[in-house]
């Protein structure tokens, strides 16, 4: 036998069971502390899933050309989809029809992102 007293020695008060409201309200507690957790995971995997929609609308700019209409000073310029020059969201064109606009008289490459560069006749 140890020389330790035992869980319910150290107490001047002997072990009582829980009351009814006493475990309820532990439930209570318990219940709340996993919705928190729930809400917060819930949170974590929003911004993750934005994360990887925003990664994926980028790649597919990056896969598409956009042409900026000409103005009064300028040309009309084909940019790459994910030209910082031109952050227009939308209106993307495939490849067939930004090599159709590079042949267009009115219609020059954006010096900046290059689009002419890599897209060249099949």
């Amino acid at each position: 036998m140890s020389d330790w007293p035992g869980p319910y020695e150290l107490d001047d008060h002997p072990y009582r069971e829980p009351t009814p409201l006493e475990k309820g309200r532990a439930v209570v507690q318990w219940l709340e502390y996993q919705l928190r957790q729930a809400r917060r995971r819930v949170q974590e995997l929003e911004a993750q899933e934005a994360k990887e929609r925003q990664r994926r609308e980028q790649a597919y700019a990056g896969r598409r050309w956009k042409v900026e209409p000409e103005r009064a000073d300028a040309a009309a310029l084909l940019h790459r989809g994910d030209c910082a020059t031109y952050p227009v969201a939308g209106g993307y064109i495939d490849r067939d029809h930004a090599l159709v606009a590079l042949e267009m008289p009115d219609v020059e490459p954006c010096q900046v992102c290059r689009p002419d560069t890599g897209l060249t006749h099949r």
